[in-house]
């Protein structure tokens, strides 16, 4: 075993781990995938431990591999934090930040308090709100990033997690096929109603919106209160809602990416690069992971 490992190699794992994709993982560093499977296996002989298990259907990391997830998260923010420091590039001004309204529920919290606390000269302006109307303020130059979802089938944006969208209702929810079923919903434009809403019409099952909640708390109350059924990303899932199951006969939903993007006129800023690195490194261990 070595001491030393390779900062891109390092940097290809965090990719494999964050988007369980060897195929993602290139896309997102812009190189070939069978040079991410050369440096995953070279970072595995280097530590002497089986990293990730593929299958041609997923990609799972090793408990070896959720290890290394933080020790590569690290190493690579201090070869960042020198090579900042001797170009005498200090992150600072003022950054907007766009959330989607679910995510305040997970580690992003946490990433962007860290970042606060390694860029104390950057200040933040943080609107958190629905994903459709956040696209919308960077497109009119009114953010810097975004961190939200995408729907499913595009391609804008660095993925940085993918999750599977899931039925949420309570232990107690039974579904009457003879009505239309009761949906808790955001207003449009809402990627989790499209999805809902097109499973639906392609099953043939008939719906109502029940409830149109402005809020991930008013969408988790709602549910948990029975007024209808909803979905949400399956690490999402707060404790008091239930994943619905076969036995509900619901369609499948698929998934839904969880993205960051950024200001073409303000992404090569130092502020928008370092929270930009700090975002997906972050991510590799699970941004929506309790």
């Amino acid at each position: 075993m070595t001491e030393a490992y390779d900062t891109a190699q390092l940097r290809t794992f965090l990719a494999v781990a964050q988007t369980r994709s060897f195929t993602q993982a290139a896309a997102r560093l812009g190189i070939r995938q069978p040079t991410v499977s050369q440096h995953v296996r070279k970072l595995e002989e280097a530590t002497g431990r089986v990293l990730v298990h593929r299958d041609t259907h997923t990609v799972t990391v090793t408990p070896d591999g959720e290890a290394m997830i933080g020790f590569a998260r690290s190493i690579l923010a201090s070869h960042a934090d020198a090579a900042a420091y001797f170009r005498g590039e200090r992150p600072q001004g003022r950054l907007r930040i766009g959330m989607s309204d679910d995510l305040a529920l997970t580690r992003l919290p946490q990433i962007l308090r860290d970042f606060r606390r390694e860029h104390p000269r950057v200040d933040l302006d943080l609107t958190v709100d629905q994903s459709g109307t956040l696209h919308r303020r960077l497109e009119n130059d009114r953010l810097d990033v975004f961190v939200g979802k995408r729907p499913h089938g595009e391609a804008r944006g660095t993925l940085v997690q993918r999750e599977r969208l899931v039925w949420v209702g309570t232990a107690a929810t039974r579904l009457d096929p003879s009505t239309p079923l009761p949906l808790v919903v955001y207003p449009s434009p809402s990627l989790s109603r499209t999805a809902m809403q097109d499973a639906l019409e392609r099953a043939g099952t008939a719906y109502r919106s029940a409830c149109v909640c402005r809020g991930v708390n008013g969408l988790i109350a709602a549910v948990a209160a029975g007024i209808g059924v909803s979905a949400l990303a399956r690490s999402l899932v707060p404790v008091q809602l239930a994943t619905l199951g076969p036995q509900h006969r619901l369609p499948e939903l698929g998934h839904i990416d969880l993205v960051l993007l950024t200001n073409p006129r303000t992404e090569h800023r130092p502020a928008t690069r370092a929270l930009t690195a700090a975002v997906l490194a972050g991510g590799a261990a699970g941004i929506a992971a309790s």
